[in-house]
This record gives C-alpha cells, sequence and structure tokens, in this order.
C-alpha cells in the first residue's frame, strides 16, 4: 500500500551529518516528513535521535543509499517508486570531498561519481514521482569550487592524471551545471517541478580535516571566525532553496557575506562555466551513457 498523505515528503541524500543533517532538522520542524538517505545505517539512527530530541513530533525514516553505487541508486528509488505516490522535495546533499584516486562500485572517478553520476540517476529514477507531484521541486548541492572547476571530458575517469582538488572542482561544477540543464529541460517540456543549486559558503563540516585528523584546534579557531559558518548557518541556503515560494527555477542560492562565505541566503550568480549551455548538453548525454539512465520528460 502506497503512503499517502498531505504531509509533504523529503528525500534528503547526506542527511546523517553536516548540512544534510542541519536541513533535515530544519524541514523536520516545519513538519515534512523526512526520509533520510544515508549510507550508514547506524549514524542515520544516531542522527534521527538527534532531530527528535529538537522536534518530538518529526515524521523521519531511514534508508539506505550510496550515491556511489549505482544497485544502491536503484533499489533506493524502487523502494520509493513502490511506497510513495508522492515526494515534493529531492535535496541532492551527499557527497565526498578531495579523497585519494579510488572509484565507485561502478569504476567512475570517486568524485565525480558520487557527487555528479549518483544524483543524475537517483533524480532521473525519481523524477515520474517528482513530476506528477504538484509544485515539486529538486534542490542540488553545489560549491563555491565550481568556480574554478572545468569538464575534463577526455579524463572523467581520472586515469590520465589525477589531483584531488582538481576533480573535486570538476565534480562540483558538473553539479551545476546539471542542475541549470534541468531546469531548463524542466521548462521545455512544460514540467511543474522545478530546480534550484545552492551552496553553503564555507562550513565548519566533518570535511574541515587534515588528513583523517580533525585540524588543530587553534587553525579551527581562526577559520571559524573569519572564513566558516556554522553548518547550522550553511544550511540556511539548501533550506532556503528548498522551500522559498518565490523562485520559479534556475536559481543559484548562496549566503550573503563577503565573498559569499558566510552569511545568509541570496540570490547570487553563477561562475560564467556554469552557464555553458553546450558544454551542460554534452555532460547530459555522457550522464545518460555512464549511468545507463535517462529522464522520462514525456508522461
Amino acid at each position: 500500500m502506497k503512503l499517502n498523505s498531505k504531509v509533504k515528503t523529503a528525500v534528503i541524500t547526506g542527511a546523517n551529518s553536516g548540512i544534510g543533517l542541519e536541513a533535515a532538522k530544519i524541514l523536520a520542524g516545519k513538519g515534512i516528513h523526512i526520509i533520510m538517505a544515508v549510507r550508514n545505517e547506524f549514524k542515520g539512527a544516531a542522527a534521527r535521535k538527534e532531530i527528535l530530541a529538537l522536534h518530538p513530533d518529526a515524521s523521519i525514516e531511514i534508508r539506505l543509499l550510496d550515491v556511489a553505487d549505482l544497485a544502491s541508486v536503484r533499489s533506493f528509488a524502487n523502494g520509493i517508486l513502490r511506497d510513495y505516490d508522492a515526494l515534493d522535495l529531492l535535496i541532492n546533499n551527499a557527497g565526498v570531498m578531495m579523497p585519494p584516486y579510488s572509484k565507485t562500485k561502478d569504476g567512475f572517478e570517486m568524485q565525480f561519481g558520487s557527487n555528479h553520476l549518483g544524483h543524475f540517476a537517483l533524480t532521473a529514477l525519481l523524477f515520474p514521482l517528482l513530476n506528477h507531484t504538484p509544485d515539486s521541486r529538486i534542490v542540488t548541492t553545489g560549491s563555491l569550487a565550481h568556480n574554478r572547476g572545468a569538464i575534463d571530458f577526455d579524463n572523467l575517469d581520472g586515469s590520465k592524471g589525477y589531483k584531488a582538488k582538481k576533480f573535486y572542482n570538476q565534480s562540483k561544477l558538473a553539479n551545476m551545471l546539471f542542475a541549470l540543464e534541468l531546469d531548463r529541460l524542466l521548462k521545455k517540456n512544460g514540467s511543474g517541478t522545478i530546480s534550484v543549486i545552492c551552496h553553503p559558503g564555507v562550513s565548519a563540516t566533518n570535511i574541515f580535516k587534515i588528513g583523517k585528523r580533525d585540524a588543530p584546534l587553534f587553525l579551527r579557531n581562526l577559520a571559524n571566525k573569519y572564513y566558516l559558518q556554522p553548518p547550522e548557518l550553511g544550511a540556511l541556503a539548501t533550506v532556503h532553496a528548498a522551500t522559498d515560494p518565490s523562485l520559479t527555477g534556475g536559481e543559484y542560492i548562496g549566503p550573503d557575506g563577503p565573498g559569499r562565505r558566510k552569511g545568509y541566503p541570496a540570490l547570487e550568480t553563477p561562475h560564467p562555466s556554469a552557464l555553458d549551455e553546450e558544454a551542460a548538453k554534452r555532460l547530459w548525454q555522457v550522464s545518460e551513457e555512464l549511468t545507463g539512465v535517462k529522464f522520462d520528460f514525456e508522461e
């Protein structure tokens, strides 16, 4: 039996920590049913407990999803399509940042595969449900790093050389190109779903480490004072992108402070590289080929 409720439903990938967890807290407090899509069930359960401590009446469930494994993406999407007759919000938030060279279960470079391809496939697979839900919304978490990114179509797997930061920048530019091209296609095909992109500025999440260890306290304090903002503020751009009724699709939301590193949500202008429609079309085609998943705009 499919779940049918007037309560809005949101899928948040990577909802057990950082920006995803903070966004889940806020949205759960607004009465939205949260599906926490997480890789680790125990961490998901701890995060759920944390949310319920703030909002005892919150509606939250945990489902396993590894965006670095297309079989997991398909299994998760099939479960949502089986169990729900509406999906109001998909927040593509999970990601990895500058790991040593490694590959996903399907042989993709880890950052491009996790940050972009996994979410491309997930969005496409859930699109029939989103498309049939009035005023539904897809939010993709980007990064200021897209400003320095370029898509190297001849070396997407890193086999011709790999630099962690360069490939992270590439993956976040891919997020931007995807989200903006998606909104163009949604509008072109008359869909009521919109696509919005956001970035958290530079937030003090668990990615602020040196190797596997936290950076020294003095360095974290210095960074927090001048450059970083806490995750609960970084998540405000995500929540704004997910809920602001004035957005019509294609917007880019980020902090309003100096360098767009800190502050409260505001409209921002993507780097010109993110507005390259030819690159976006090529990336879309390559993403379909690599994942074997296509969007069905005809339904």
